[in-house]
């Protein structure tokens, strides 16, 4: 499979880790919009929302915690921060490996 994102959870590409559970894994974001951006992925391929399949339904809980574990660790759990997947291509998906970005650090706004 050529999914960076499955290259990260292997250990073939690098990434600065943040955290990590049998399921999740949570690293740095490559391009910044706010102070803070990391990216929370599962360690399952699955494309994107459309793809979840019910059997899924333990592991996008875990997700969850992994949201809200980086969001302690990073510090924004307190002001506040976004969570934003995107799907296809209308949606501006450029991995096709389901994945979260936490943003923080500021007051953000909505900016279309």
């Amino acid at each position: 499979m050529d999914c960076v994102f499955c290259k990260i959870v292997n250990r073939e590409e690098p990434a600065e880790i943040i955290y990590e559970d049998e399921d999740v894994i949570a690293f740095y974001g490559l391009h910044f919009s706010a102070p803070v951006h990391a990216l929370v992925i599962p360690k399952k391929h699955i494309e994107n929302i459309m793809d979840i399949k019910k059997e899924d339904e333990k592991l996008i809980y875990k997700i969850h915690e992994g949201l809200q574990e980086v969001a302690k660790t990073l510090g924004v759990s307190n002001d506040g921060f976004r969570v934003i997947t995107n799907t296809g291509k209308h949606g501006q998906q450029e991995v096709y490996h389901i994945h979260y970005h936490i943003i923080g650090g500021r007051q953000l706004k909505w900016e279309m």
